[in-house]
């Protein structure tokens, strides 16, 4: 069984970094990637994104960190509740 890679504190920030500027760039986002806050919720009252944004999202993550993200994974909720919690969720996962 693979062993959750651990990131340093500069790798966490920069993967936060990497995928606030695909959130926005995949989403058609008016935000600025540095302007995301990487705690708030990434839907209903955080950046307020929906159903549609998360299978854009998810199909976006899957092409370029190799990871795949199901509709029907009961862990949706804590994966994408911030952007903080999903780059954890892709440090941990991913194959690119």
């Amino acid at each position: 069984m693979n062993q959750p890679i651990t990131l340093s504190e500069t790798a966490a920030r920069a993967l936060e970094n990497e995928l606030a500027h695909l959130i926005v760039e995949v989403l058609h986002l008016e935000n600025k990637p540095e302007s995301l806050d990487p705690l708030a919720p990434l839907f209903g009252e955080g950046l307020g994104l929906d159903s549609i944004d998360a299978l854009e999202l998810a199909l976006a993550i899957s092409r370029r960190f190799g990871i795949e993200l199901k509709s029907d994974d009961e862990r949706n909720r804590q994966i994408f509740a911030s952007l903080r919690a999903l780059a954890g969720h892709i440090a941990a996962h991913r194959t690119k």
